[in-house]
């Protein structure tokens, strides 16, 4: 075994690493960027070394510059983790000739998977079933929408060099062929260096179903059965589960020698993933093998009791597979969601900012959080905007759709927008709840999807909130009993009524409250609540018309978060005064929701366009967004260029609406 390993990776799975190596007693060196300098992966780690700017493409995708930090602090080996250089060829045969061991399998077969169109034909030879598609050289535009029309529409356009739904367009029809094709070309290009595509028959209500490979380097290979990662937003996985719902022994079986067929027909040493596309009947197509450990990998470790990460370490030191595929079993159910920072109600727009308070569930024997940041981290535009993973086990699915539903209602999280209550209803939907899977669940869910109108209770609680979470007047020292510091509105004739302004989802109600003795009414809309709050701990216990609450209240700045039993609610207190002097910007324009790259600027100038019709599209954190005009009208002109970066809440285009 290794006595020291560099990670060359960053989050979650760099602390992930770092927890199993010091497990075994294996000395860790983490590395990292500007943005990185005080992160929790460099803070765990026995040794960490700077390797350049916040930009990937200049600190964790200069593969020379990590290898310089592994040589320079004598590490025997590379993790590569997931994503960066974790299946790049180039890297890990430098790493080979610098005689430190790259924790992955060998060059060949990342070179043999790497290119999805070279792996089609090596599959196919193989005899691993595959989609209708073309998968050849020609990159011509015309030529490609031609096989496009003779396979069928819909087609999925896919980036052969890399995959988590980077470069990747489901095209429905062959009008739309030609500028769906630029925009996973720029994608790909962007994202991994290599614009080719690759052109397959999109399979009607598919499940997107992956098996867990392992090899070592004395010819075995076993499978540790199949995940579920059907529920996807955008291509990218938002729900993983093991084993998959509805899967028979039969068809376990044949997919597990499937997928051993193809590790073992390029050689393969190490963790993979070999990606199925099923369909309703039972059919399935390999799509893809991921010459690497996967995002979702802890729910196979929770089904069949394995550290995989262990596994990675010990075979790359030449140790055999720890088990046999005889004596690998399935136990129980797990479930994954991925925590994202991002705005699900605006096309899952990124969000940035710091982690002003984060609490998520304790781990125990039936959750388990995978984390890479803490409360006080930064969400930065540089790298995927992940914050945990929120991993649930049990005997059975519904055991554990009912442990997940709790640990998401468990989860607070404040200075960024996330997908968490969107995750609380996704869990809920009936599609989700009965295994009804498919990688068009969320498109088909969408009105279940969709946030709440807050009820009367919530604005009346939410004011209380407020009111209670005030900063406290001064008190003086040598009178603490002066009724100048007394905020409860106490007036001679009776206490004064107090005026609050709140807004969520969009919406702003006004309020008032006043104190009456030890409770407070609260009026909305002309209708009378009384309230009475007791403080329990981090909590506050309010009973309010017979009906009792137990909340956790933060207050930062203007935002208001109430945290209860059925997730995080974010509120927006206004000031009336302070906007009166500060007036909203102009409107008629169209502002960048986050920090990116302007890569397409599609309609000229002067032109008409309709509700919904793209206007700029940018780049931040590795996808394309789409800007998509407010209503019908005219755009007067761009205020940026092609190329250029903006930051958030820049003005892009003049927009003059009907």
């Amino acid at each position: 075994m290794f006595d020291k390993i560099l990670i060359a990776n960053r989050g979650e799975i760099a602390c992930r690493v770092i927890a199993t190596c010091r497990r075994l007693g294996i000395a860790t060196v983490a590395v990292y960027s500007d943005a990185d300098r005080d992160a929790r992966h460099v803070r765990l780690a026995d040794e960490a070394i700077h390797i350049g700017p916040a930009a990937a493409a200049e600190s964790y995708l200069r593969g020379e510059v990590i290898l310089q930090a592994a040589q320079r602090s004598g590490a025997q080996a590379i993790h590569p983790g997931y994503g960066f250089l974790s299946e790049n060829a180039g890297f890990a045969q430098a790493c080979a000739q610098a005689g430190i061991v790259f924790i992955g399998p060998p060059v060949s077969a990342i070179q043999a998977m790497g290119d999805k169109s070279a792996a089609k034909a090596l599959m196919q030879r193989a005899g691993v079933p595959l989609t209708p598609g073309y998968h050849g050289d020609n990159q011509d535009p015309a030529f490609l929408r031609e096989q496009a029309d003779a396979i069928g529409y819909p087609v999925l356009i896919k980036a052969s060099a890399g995959g988590g739904g980077k470069g990747m367009r489901k095209v429905e029809r062959s009008a739309d062929f030609i500028e769906a094709l630029a925009g996973c070309q720029r994608e790909a290009q962007s994202a991994f260096g290599n614009p080719h595509v690759l052109v397959e028959k999109y399979v009607e209500r598919p499940r997107h179903i992956e098996i867990q490979v392992f090899g070592d380097a004395h010819g075995n290979v076993v499978h540790l059965f199949e995940r579920d990662c059907s529920v996807q937003r955008r291509h990218q996985k938002v729900l993983e589960e093991a084993p998959a719902p509805g899967m028979t022994a039969e068809r376990r079986a044949a997919m597990g020698k499937a997928a051993t067929d193809a590790a073992r027909a390029v050689g393969y040493v190490g963790a993979g993933t070999v990606e199925f596309i099923a369909g309703p009947g039972g059919d399935f197509y390999f799509m893809e093998m991921n010459t690497r450990l996967q995002v979702e990998h802890p729910v196979t470790e929770l089904v069949t009791g394995t550290d995989l990460v262990e596994w990675q370490l010990r075979v790359a030191a030449g140790q055999p597979l720890p088990k046999s595929q005889e004596q690998l079993a399935l136990n129980g159910h797990a479930i994954e969601a991925r925590l994202y920072a991002e705005d699900a109600d605006r096309g899952f727009l990124p969000s940035t900012g710091t982690l002003r308070h984060l609490r998520l569930p304790s781990n125990d024997a039936h959750v388990r959080v995978d984390a890479g940041v803490e409360q006080g981290d930064a969400i930065t535009p540089y790298y995927d905007p992940m914050i945990a993973k929120l991993i649930v086990w049990d005997v059975d699915r519904d055991a554990a759709l009912r442990r997940m539903q709790a640990a998401l209602a468990d989860c607070e999280i404040a200075g960024v927008t996330t997908n968490v209550a969107f995750l609380s209803r996704l869990v809920r939907t009936g599609s989700f709840a009965n295994a009804r899977l498919d990688t068009a669940l969320i498109e088909r869910e969408q009105p279940a999807l969709q946030p709440q109108a807050m009820d009367e209770a919530g604005w009346q609680l939410a004011a209380l909130a407020a009111v209670l979470q005030s900063p406290a007047p001064a008190v003086d020292p040598l009178d603490p009993h002066s009724p100048w510091a007394a905020s409860d509105g106490w007036r001679i004739g009776g206490p004064a009524w107090r005026q609050l302004e709140l807004e969520h989802g969009g919406q702003r109600r006004r309020l008032r409250l006043r104190a009456l003795g030890g409770a407070w009414e609260i009026e909305l809309d002309g209708q009378r609540s009384t309230a009475t709050c007791q403080a329990q701990g981090p909590h506050r216990r309010v009973c309010m018309d017979g009906r009792q609450l137990q909340l956790r209240v933060l207050r930062d700045g203007p935002r208001l978060h109430l945290f209860g039993h059925d997730g995080g609610r974010p509120f927006l207190l206004h000031d009336a005064i302070a906007e009166a002097d500060h007036p909203p910007v102009e409107q008629g324009g169209l502002a960048a929701p986050m920090p990116g790259r302007v890569v397409a600027l599609p309609v000229v100038p002067g032109s008409r366009v309709t509700r919904g019709q793209p206007l700029v599209v940018l780049e931040a954190m590795k996808m394309e967004h789409s800007l998509s005009a407010p209503a019908d009208g005219v755009l007067r002109a761009y205020r940026v260029a092609e190329g250029e970066l903006v930051a958030e809440g820049a003005a892009l285009v003049e927009f003059e609406a009907d």
